[in-house]
């Protein structure tokens, strides 16, 4: 976890990165708003990927939390509107690279081929990745059963 001193005081953030696909069902879109609510009652800043599906349920449910929330745009838009700061990166599917190294660790929700490459970025470089209904499972992900489940490994030092 990143670690930065202000004056005598220690503080301690995490970073979450958040990936997930940008279409879901009713199911992925609670459990992401879930995923996103926990984490920023922890006081951990979102990161993911700024557009829609399981990245705008995180995003509205740190934000309606109070929580920060990065989004890295694969393009020049705005991306979603739950989103405290924008990254617009012009850099398309490169920009999952980004996500899945911003965070001290990576939350999955669901996903496609883009889930599963930054879940193989991640892993490669040492990464933990913790996994809700994974479209597979590679090795070295850990499972979790609920967002519940999911930020307490995800948060486990």
């Amino acid at each position: 976890m990143n670690t930065q001193k202000y004056g005598v005081v220690n503080l301690k953030v995490a970073q979450v990165s958040v990936i997930g696909a940008g279409r879901v069902d009713g199911e992925l879109e609670k459990i992401a708003e879930r995923v996103g609510e926990l984490l920023a009652e922890r006081n951990c800043i979102v990161i993911n990927g700024g557009l829609g599906g399981v990245m705008e349920a995180v995003s509205r449910g740190a934000s309606r939390r109070g929580g920060t929330v990065v989004g890295v745009i694969p393009d020049l838009s705005d991306g979603n509107r739950y989103l405290s700061v924008r990254i617009k990166t012009n850099m398309g599917h490169a920009r999952n690279v980004i996500v899945a190294q911003s965070g001290d660790v990576v939350i999955s929700i669901g996903g496609g081929y883009g889930t599963i490459s930054e879940t193989a970025i991640a892993l490669k470089t040492g990464k933990r990745v913790v996994a809700i209904k994974p479209p597979v499972v590679l090795p070295g992900v850990e499972l979790a059963n609920s967002p519940e489940e999911a930020v307490e490994k995800a948060l486990r030092c």
